[in-house]
């Protein structure tokens, strides 16, 4: 049974920061690309990050220089550090493996950037 369990969300104030992880079993982890999506009350679901099997990075322009995704596959985690939040980031965020025809989602964690 594949899962994806997110964690790491919370409430931070403007200008702060937060490490999501979400940490996968049931899959060849090393394999998939991971994915980074975020999705705000009333809005659809946008790709945030993504970082390739082979670690190549790409990012929603709206988070580059603010944002970075990272992998450890030892530990079949995948990370975002969000950094210099503001309040337009928040929303639920979920991890997402991807690999040909296999797709794969977490639950979710919120992220709430409010003072």
């Amino acid at each position: 049974q594949v899962q994806l369990v997110e964690s790491g969300g919370g409430l931070v104030q403007p200008g702060g920061s937060l490490k999501l992880s979400c940490a996968a079993s049931g899959i060849n982890f090393s394999f998939y690309a991971m994915r980074w999506y975020r999705q705000a009350p009333g809005k659809q679901r946008d790709l945030v990050a993504t970082i390739t099997s082979g670690r190549s990075t790409y990012y929603a322009d709206s988070v580059k220089g603010r944002f970075t995704i990272s992998r450890d596959n030892a530990k079949n985690t995948v990370y975002l550090q969000l950094n210099s939040l503001n309040p337009e980031d928040t929303a639920v965020y979920y991890c997402n493996a991807v690999r040909e025809r296999y797709d794969y989602w977490g639950q979710g964690t919120q992220v709430t950037v409010s003072s």
